[in-house]
């Protein structure tokens, strides 16, 4: 096995004797524990677990163990996956007037502090071009209007896939995507808005913030889904407004958290932290990473 760090998600109905099977199973096959997190659902008597493991000197193929730990799954009703680490998952930026969010992912990602390759932007707009030029990375101009929506989708979704794409990020892409669209990347969509929803819908929202007089502004990274800014949240953020704050600096302020709180969720993604159970994301804390 060339992967030297191997990361596995585990749900599963809790159950006694979980943590001993488990790591037991692990230990028996060679793997050192860099970490194991877990976490259980008493409401809903569920177990999530995720186990970071160093398959240094590890004679196995990926093929063998994971036919091995089916063995172990199977009768415990596991609903898991593993990931090996081996290879950078390609990332699709979604755009469309609005810089702050796709020009931290970009700065992010070229300095190595999101481990993906961002491998194009696509945007219903042609005014960003010049942001994903200063990184090098390819943009697709696709407009859309009501009548051309199920034809632009479809280009985009050639471009994802023939891409192998893994990762979409909503970086303020102002387009509402049919179920079709989502349904095809289910888990493969991550959405950042303000965290005013359900209020203050539509457009200018910290202008209607401003005159609602609000003392928290904040924002919501999530994974898509058909409900409309209802998918399991990943990542959330608020800071204290007062009367002081004008609608300019109410929307400086709010880009400022989308931006630390689309990046924060899009790495949970990419480091395997996540895993959703129902509408809820249970999100595990980096463990030394």
């Amino acid at each position: 096995m060339k992967s030297q760090i191997v990361t596995f998600l585990i749900k599963c109905p809790d159950q006694k004797g979980l943590v001993a099977k488990i790591t037991s199973f692990f230990y028996e096959k060679g793997f050192n524990i860099l970490s194991c997190q877990q976490y259980v659902n008493s409401i809903e008597d569920t177990y999530f677990m995720r186990v970071r493991l160093n398959a240094e000197g590890i004679n196995l193929t990926k093929e063998q163990l994971e036919n091995s730990f089916l063995d172990l799954a199977r009768p415990l009703n596991f609903d898991w996956s593993v990931n090996y680490g081996d290879k950078k998952q390609n990332v699709a930026i979604m755009v469309s007037h609005t810089s702050h969010n796709l020009y931290d992912l970009l700065e992010r990602a070229h300095e190595g502090r999101l481990n993906c390759n961002v491998t194009m932007v696509i945007s219903n707009h042609n005014k960003l071009r010049h942001i994903a030029d200063m990184f090098n990375v390819p943009f697709y101009h696709l407009p859309i209007t009501k009548e051309t929506k199920k034809v632009q989708e479809a280009q985009v979704k050639e471009l994802l896939d023939t891409n192998q794409v893994d990762l979409v990020i909503m970086a303020r892409y102002m387009q509402i995507l049919s179920s079709d669209f989502i349904n095809h990347y289910p888990e493969r969509i991550i959405n950042i808005h303000h965290s005013f929803l359900p209020a203050f819908q539509g457009a200018n929202p910290y202008r209607k913030a401003y005159e609602r007089g609000v003392k928290l502004i904040g924002a919501t990274a999530h994974y898509a889904t058909v409900d409309l800014d209802e998918g399991p949240i990943i990542e959330q953020d608020v800071k204290p407004v007062t009367h002081e704050s004008t609608p300019t600096t109410l929307k400086i302020i709010g880009a400022d958290i989308e931006k630390l709180v689309l990046a924060k969720a899009v790495k949970n993604h990419l480091n395997q932290q996540i895993i959703v159970s129902g509408n809820r994301a249970i999100v595990f804390p980096e463990a030394g990473e």
